[in-house]
């Protein structure tokens, strides 16, 4: 699918993809403009000869005395014209696009000459018919004048329809370095370049056509030698003409019109199945179209933009506060909820300061606070705050849940369990607690955060600070053991009633009940190191819930 998407860079795959070789860009770009120019003169060679003989056929063009224009000087004159007008070409574009053939952004110089190039073609064309029509008005008309206005009419339509196509064409194989054009920051044409191309189909395929058959229609009405028959030839030989040119301009017309916004069709399908990083669509139209393609990578951006500060949102805040705040107007203020709190202190952080440098104590506070983040998601949580060396959790708020109580015990558990095995630098007292809190915006309009309130945040950190005597061992309060379901409660027993600092009320304590704490208690055992830590933290290590006086 992705090369598939690479090959039509330009709307087709006949002009490869925007991440090919310049090389064999140039190759491709200098065959396809080779091929435009045969096919279109190819295209006028044979309405020439379609009218002069079988549309117009009065007065002929085969008249003996005409044999060496016929068979010398037309023949001789069409492949000078194809000579002339590839070999011409080819300076054309050497010349116009020197900064693309050798690599090199172009320079507004540059850029002119570059948008210049397809009107330079074709004027290329243009001479050589006007030429024709000069030199075989002369030939014709000398020998017999009534041949002077066939042979105008019929050269004449022949090279404006060639002049038509091999724009239409030229233009098309271009389209890589119009998008080079466009990238490097030279801006597009005029914006009725979708208007000019239907007039000019319009004109080419239907106006010109449909003037020639009134033109026959009153040369043969005026001239006796003109036969019903011939009249009627004539008319349906135009129509055909009419009818094959104006097939040809239109399809060429819609598939300018089409490319563009299949491109854009095509990214927006990416775009819906949620890939942002790597859409963009190859801006290589001149007219309202590039408009549209250009419109298109600003979109993406704007959302790709606006997903990073989704993401960086989401995890400054928590996921679902930034969302919550995105769906709706955020105000400050909060409302009543009952939500369990989850307090994670670290044990001894000033002794890991003072050991370590800080680019460690980086790495292994990183490890410890991803254990931390990891626990409370996948039990539907939200980190609240992390504030120095210490983690505030909530859950039930702002989502609420049918068992907060359990889901905040359960992550207590998960924390202590892998904080053991996956960060062995650092011991950490966990705290839970549950309860009536505020939960909302607080702060100033300009700036603003949101938070949780409450007895139960304060009595979280009071709890972390009893469970640094054992870091193996969360503590949580009765009432949170009491509000989990049952399940969760069978792994908490009850462990004694404690007055907590700041407290005049006992406190009924639940310790979480690890069955492989008889396995362990050798390797993990507290002694007087963790008396220790418990005394530093006495000293001053006092979260920053304690701090705030909550």
């Amino acid at each position: 699918m992705g090369s598939m998407r690479g090959r039509r860079d330009y709307g087709s795959i006949l002009l490869g993809s925007a991440r090919e070789s310049g090389f064999k860009q140039r190759l491709r770009i200098q065959t396809l403009l080779t091929a435009s120019i045969v096919v279109s003169n190819l295209v006028g060679a044979i309405i020439a000869i379609a009218l002069s003989s079988v549309g117009i056929p009065e007065p002929s063009v085969f008249q003996a005395n005409l044999w060496w224009v016929n068979f010398l000087a037309l023949p001789l004159y069409v492949v000078a014209a194809f000579v002339v007008g590839i070999g011409w070409g080819t300076v054309v574009v050497v010349r116009d696009l020197q900064w693309a053939i050798r690599d090199r952004p172009p320079t507004a110089r540059d850029a002119r000459r570059a948008r210049r190039a397809p009107w330079r073609l074709v004027s290329i064309q243009a001479i050589l018919w006007f030429g024709a029509v000069i030199m075989f008005t002369l030939c014709y008309g000398i020998p017999d004048p009534d041949l002077i206005p066939k042979t105008i009419f019929v050269i004449g339509l022949s090279g404006v329809v060639v002049v038509a196509i091999s724009y239409l064409l030229v233009e098309f194989s271009l389209r890589p370095v119009a998008a080079e054009l466009i990238s490097a920051g030279y801006g597009r044409r005029k914006r009725s370049g979708v208007r000019s191309r239907s007039i000019v189909s319009w004109l080419v395929g239907s106006a010109i056509p449909v003037t020639g058959i009134l033109l026959v229609v009153l040369f043969g009405a005026f001239r006796d030698e003109t036969s019903k028959v011939d009249m009627f030839v004539g008319v349906a030989v135009l129509a055909v003409t009419a009818l094959a040119t104006g097939l040809i301009l239109t399809v060429l017309t819609s598939l300018s019109i089409v490319g563009p916004i299949r491109s854009v069709r095509t990214a927006l399908r990416r775009v819906e199945s949620g890939e942002l990083d790597d859409v963009e669509v190859v801006v290589y139209d001149g007219t309202e179209l590039g408009d549209l393609q250009a419109g298109f990578n600003l979109m993406v951006g704007g959302l790709r933009e606006r997903e990073h500060v989704r993401d960086l949102f989401g995890r400054h805040v928590g996921r679902e506060v930034a969302e919550a705040a995105l769906t709706s107007d955020p105000e400050l203020g909060g409302s009543e909820r009952v939500v369990a709190a989850v307090f994670v202190d670290v044990i001894g952080s000033t002794t890991l300061a003072s050991e370590r440098s800080p680019a460690e104590v980086v790495e292994i506070l990183n490890r410890f606070f991803g254990v931390i983040v990891g626990a409370v998601e996948e039990n539907r949580g939200l980190v609240n705050k992390f504030e120095g060396d210490a983690v505030l959790a909530i859950f039930g708020a702002p989502i609420a849940l049918s068992d907060g109580a359990g889901a905040a015990l359960a992550a207590a558990r998960t924390v202590a369990v892998r904080l053991t095995r996956e960060v062995p630098e650092l011991r950490a007292g966990i705290g839970v607690s549950h309860g009536s809190v505020v939960a909302g915006n607080v702060g100033a309009i300009q700036r603003f955060e949101y938070t949780v309130i409450g007895d139960p945040v304060n009595e979280s950190a009071r709890l972390s600070e009893l469970a640094k005597r054992d870091p193996r061992r969360p503590l949580a309060s009765g009432r949170a053991v009491e509000a989990a379901s049952g399940d969760e409660r069978d792994h908490w027993r009850r462990a004694e009633t404690v007055t907590l600092r700041g407290r005049t009320e006992g406190t009924v304590v639940y310790e979480y009940a690890d069955p492989a704490d008889a396995d362990t208690s050798a390797v993990i055992s507290g002694g007087a190191g963790e008396v220790g830590a418990s005394s530093e933290v006495a000293d001053g290590e006092v979260p920053f819930n304690s701090r705030r006086g909550r």
